[in-house]
């Protein structure tokens, strides 16, 4: 009967015709991936305990997750709802439930795997031939968790019931709790190239994401920290020193050449609606980001194939 159902599936998905799941998921050989995530494992010996789900399959489920804004309840729910979803996974019979999904991203945080994934997809990335040219726009936006009941800041010493690791910050009039997601995209592409998860307190200064010989393009943020690469950072008065009439214009040609930069912060939060985190600790926030960032590449992989680019 399962094989059946199958069957009647598959058949209904042929006649939606190709979809954007669709092609996505033939965009990236997920060949290497599956090896590496498969070494998260060693119980497949004949006494190793219960059977692992397809790591493929799991880490699809992340990405659905992201795309669609849903939790592990959610996605489990779907999973059996929607044709599209069924199609992208390969049909699981049956699809892993909620639990199984959030132990997979705890094995995730606890052996680093989500740093090993994303250097996997960078590299092929490369090898595509999207490497980085003109250069990289390095940007930071916060990522809200949830602070309990109180809504002003109580100090870093004070712990939420939701989250262990979030920290408070003030940007302007604004109060954030929470983390923080650094990321650099490259200016050819759009294609977020590296992503770094800290708390929101510190300061994205902090955090230098450029390589020796790569123009990165920053705001005033940034000013006062040299980066690695060949710095162009926007310039800000100083109590000093005002901005001559060279820095002005300076500026505004960095603010023109940064505003691609802007669009992957714009999609993950108001497209994928995750700006906004209930996990408790910043490993666990750090493996939502990379597959957020992971998904937004895809996402971005798929414009450029319909712009004849790859």
């Amino acid at each position: 009967m399962a094989s059946f159902t199958t069957w009647i599936l598959q058949g209904l998905s042929r006649k939606q015709g190709k979809t954007r799941l669709s092609q996505i998921s033939d965009l990236i050989d997920w060949t290497p991936i599956r090896r590496r995530l498969d070494e998260m494992y060693h119980n497949k010996g004949e006494k190793g305990g219960r059977p692992n789900c397809d790591v493929i399959l799991m880490f699809k489920i992340l990405i659905l997750q992201q795309w669609f804004g849903l939790n592990d309840l959610e996605v489990e729910r779907q999973m059996a709802d929607r044709i599209s979803f069924m199609s992208f996974l390969g049909f699981p019979n049956p699809p892993p439930d909620s639990r199984t999904i959030w132990l997979f991203k705890e094995r995730m945080a606890e052996t680093g795997m989500d740093e090993v994934i994303w250097a996997e997809l960078q590299r092929q990335l490369d090898a595509m031939g999207l490497q980085v040219k003109r250069g990289t726009i390095q940007d930071a936006t916060f990522i809200e968790a949830d602070h309990g009941s109180s809504k002003k800041p109580r100090g870093n010493e004070a712990m939420t019931r939701r989250s262990r690791d979030g920290t408070w910050a003030k940007k302007g009039d604004e109060t954030h709790f929470g983390y923080k997601l650094h990321q650099k995209t490259d200016i050819d592409y759009t294609l977020i190239r590296e992503i770094a998860t800290t708390t929101a307190s510190l300061h994205d200064s902090q955090i230098d994401l450029s390589i020796e010989g790569e123009p990165v393009l920053r705001d005033r943020g940034y000013f006062g920290a040299k980066a690695i690469g060949i710095d162009f950072t926007m310039k800000r008065r100083t109590t000093d020193k005002p901005l001559e009439e060279l820095d002005k214009e300076r500026n505004r040609l960095i603010s023109k050449l940064r505003s691609p930069g802007e669009r992957p912060h714009a999609v993950i939060k108001r497209v994928f609606n995750s700006g906004w985190v209930l996990v408790t600790t910043i490993r666990r926030v750090s493996v939502k980001m990379m597959v957020t960032a992971f998904a937004f590449n895809l996402y971005q992989l798929c414009t450029l194939k319909k712009a004849n680019v790859i």
